[in-house]
């Protein structure tokens, strides 16, 4: 891909502490969403887990619920910015997704698990989302799926249930992972595992759709 220049100017040094500030609370709102459940977390808490004044979180979320939906937003844009959408061959295409949410449940597992919960739930705050970007997002990449069929890079299968399996498989190493740990017998995952988990996926996922 070619560079892309901008034309924005360089970041203030208010920006970057704005970014900073709001990256220390979503953080420590996360640890306390999962510690405490929605209900059971607080302003007050969030910002001693942050280490900053009340007033700070305040300057930036009106409430707890803004916080959880830019969480929210957060997974949402990182997921949906990653999928299926092009022209390239669906082993590339898949392989890409599959290994992009592998490595997000390494890094981003926390979110994930809030993620997660929030759909145990009935997606409350999530409403808008699914009746708006969600569905077209959804038919565009069955279209994708439907087109790589139809020119015969891949078996005959429903497009929804993939994404269902990939979904599943790829989020289970963070929203189970001390069933994941406790079955490889170990405290913790290491990076190379869970490139071994997105190769071992990959290779499933794509042999099962008949892509060679």
């Amino acid at each position: 891909m070619a560079e892309v220049k901008s034309n924005k100017q360089k970041p203030t040094p208010v920006g970057r502490v704005r970014r900073k500030n709001q990256t220390l609370i979503l953080k420590a709102a996360e640890q306390d969403f999962l510690e405490h459940g929605f209900k059971g977390a607080s302003i007050k808490s969030i910002a001693e887990r942050a280490g900053i004044p009340r007033a700070n979180v305040h300057y930036y979320y009106k409430n707890k619920d803004a916080i959880y939906v830019d969480i929210l937003s957060e997974i949402i844009e990182l997921w949906d910015s990653s999928i299926l959408t092009c022209d390239d061959e669906p082993a590339k295409v898949l392989g890409d997704y599959i290994y992009a949410k592998v490595m997000y449940s390494n890094t981003n597992p926390e979110a994930s698990r809030i993620f997660a919960g929030e759909f145990v739930q009935g997606a409350p705050r999530l409403q808008n989302y699914l009746k708006s970007n969600f569905k077209p997002w959804v038919n565009e990449v069955k279209e994708t799926i439907n087109q790589w069929i139809i020119q015969g890079k891949m078996d005959d299968i429903d497009p929804l249930h993939l994404l269902f399996t990939i979904w599943g498989a790829t989020q289970h190493y963070a929203d189970f992972a001390p069933q994941v740990t406790t079955a490889m017998g170990k405290e913790k995952l290491t990076d190379n595992d869970f490139e071994q988990a997105a190769k071992t996926l990959t290779h499933i996922i794509l042999k099962g759709c008949g892509i060679k």
